[in-house]
């Protein structure tokens, strides 16, 4: 009795710091995007402010695969507790930036960290519990993914606001240790793992295909024509190396993302989903803040506020979602046919977001994208996840998780260069149409949109011509993001109709749910 006592009481204090390590990771993304216009008014640079968001993404994705292979050999408790430290580290950074740039940078040695993060904490859940729980704890794991959201917003917009920009990141340290101590401690591993090759060909191709795509699509027809020759040679060298990585994938013994993953319909589409969900949410996550404070004229803490109630709905969904995958009653395609709908509902009415609009019906449109949104942080984990074992989870995982990140790391720079080439265009159109102290105000740096004292300053008239294209540029950048939204619908629709095992019927071996707990000394 005792010994059941103390073992269930390790296996609390081991999901208390893999929640603690997956708030802080999750949690940070919403607090950076709450501060971003205050960070971008005090350092400058708003044609370069996605870097900061698209360089932690281009880091963790990248991370994500190898951390996933990792971890399936040489166990998951040292590569979480390495995540943690980089992670620190990077906030740490981040906090003394003094330069847009120099921020990115530091955000990218977060991103390492948070590679190993989620992905090796959702499969540690996977591990040390039977399927009869999992359901309910991948719906915890999403409500507190949301729950982090929430929090986010609110705790960056008043750190921001009262405190300085700096203490966003900083927040991080007092979160991190506690994390670090819970794992370190109570959490020990007993499965075995299997010793598999590194696919380091495969990854560094991979993650040097990305950069390349990244850096042209952020750099052409901003500081390099497209037809230039450093634009060419970018999409030259990720051709050569997207095709090198393809190559390799084939050859390799145990690939960085394995493709034949890819031939389980429900690990293909769950993960197809994901990456169009993430393609399509973080231009919710980052354009409504600049919204709020560049037309509606709002502070951080109006920002972060707005965020709340979408992120509400995100920890409702997720728990819904958890809940009804792990009942088992109904397959995850007819779960996710609901909320990937509502998804699309939701994006399509941030497509109508103009200066006029009123906050609360802002509020209304954020909810159901959240809404929409929640489920998959659940559902898709435990499907994409789910006919694997113990020796591939770890793979599984990563390689969800890693298009996911992708999604979203190509989402906002794809969906980044669509809002600065609409905004250019609208800011030259009102530039053109007036005078005298209008024409002077054509070289000034559009940041001062979000800086509620420079706003002061700029004439009434020409304040609201250049809110009215800020807020054009934004709208027409969720119209693009339909595309993404739509994708999602469709391919939910292609997942089948796989459901989580009964915990009566569960065919899970006795021997291998006896070999993923935690021990008890």
């Amino acid at each position: 009795m005792t010994a059941g006592k103390s073992s269930r009481s390790r296996l609390g204090f081991v999901v208390a710091g893999l929640l603690l390590g997956i708030l802080m990771s999750s949690m940070d993304n919403t607090i950076v995007a709450t501060a971003m216009g205050t960070i971008v008014a005090d350092l400058g640079g708003l044609d370069k402010f996605v870097w900061v968001t698209s360089a932690y993404m281009v880091a963790e994705m990248a991370s994500m695969p190898i951390f996933g292979k990792l971890s399936d050999m040489y166990g998951r408790k040292r590569f979480f507790i390495f995540g943690i430290l980089v992670f620190l580290i990077g906030s740490a950074l981040c906090g003394t930036a003094h330069s847009i740039t120099q921020l990115s940078i530091y955000r990218a040695i977060q991103g390492i960290g948070g590679g190993a993060l989620m992905p090796i904490a959702f499969t540690i859940i996977f591990d040390v519990f039977p399927p009869e729980t999992r359901g309910k704890m991948s719906g915890l794991f999403g409500a507190v993914f949301g729950l982090s959201s929430i929090f986010g917003p609110l705790l960056g917009a008043y750190i921001t606001d009262y405190i300085g920009w700096h203490w966003v990141f900083y927040i991080n340290l007092p979160l991190g240790v506690v994390a670090l101590g819970l794992i370190l401690f109570f959490y020990s591993e007993s499965i075995q793992h299997s010793r598999q090759k590194i696919d380091w060909t495969g990854a560094f191709t991979l993650v040097g295909a990305i950069i390349c795509l990244m850096f042209a699509l952020e750099l052409g027809g901003n500081k390099y024509d497209w037809g230039s020759s450093v634009i060419l040679a970018l999409f030259a060298g990720f051709a050569v190396l997207f095709a090198l990585f393809l190559f390799a994938e084939t050859r390799a013994e145990e690939p960085v993302v394995s493709f034949s993953m890819f031939k389980n319909r429900l690990f293909a589409s769950s993960t197809l989903i994901g990456f169009f969900y993430g393609a399509g949410f973080i231009v919710a996550t980052v354009y409504i803040p600049i919204y709020i404070q560049g037309v509606l004229g709002g502070t951080a803490t109006n920002s972060g506020l707005i965020l709340l109630p979408m992120m509400l709905g995100t920890v409702v969904s997720a728990q819904i979602g958890g809940f009804l995958a792990g009942s088992g009653k109904m397959n995850y395609r007819s779960i996710m046919i609901i909320f990937s709908l509502i998804f699309l509902a939701g994006m399509a009415l941030l497509t109508t977001l103009t200066p006029a609009t009123p906050h609360w019906l802002v509020t209304m449109y954020m909810i159901l994208a959240g809404l929409g949104v929640g489920a998959s942080f659940s559902v898709l984990g435990m499907a994409s996840i789910q006919n694997f074992d113990v020796r591939q989870r770890g793979s599984a995982s990563s390689t969800s998780a890693f298009l996911r990140s992708l999604g979203m790391t190509l989402g906002i720079t794809i969906f980044g260069i669509i809002q600065r080439n609409l905004m250019t265009g609208k800011l030259d159109s009102v530039f053109a149409g007036l005078s005298g102290a209008g024409q002077g105000m054509k070289n000034a740096d559009p940041r001062e949109l979000l800086s509620p004292e420079a706003r002061k300053a700029i004439p009434a008239p020409v304040l609201d011509k250049i809110t009215a294209a800020l807020s054009s540029s934004i709208s027409q950048t969720f119209l693009w993001a339909l595309v993404p939204a739509v994708l999602t619908v469709l391919f939910v629709l292609w997942m089948g109709k796989d459901r989580m095992p009964r915990p009566a019927a569960s065919g899970e071996p006795a021997k291998e749910r006896a070999a993923s707990r935690v021990p008890t000394h």
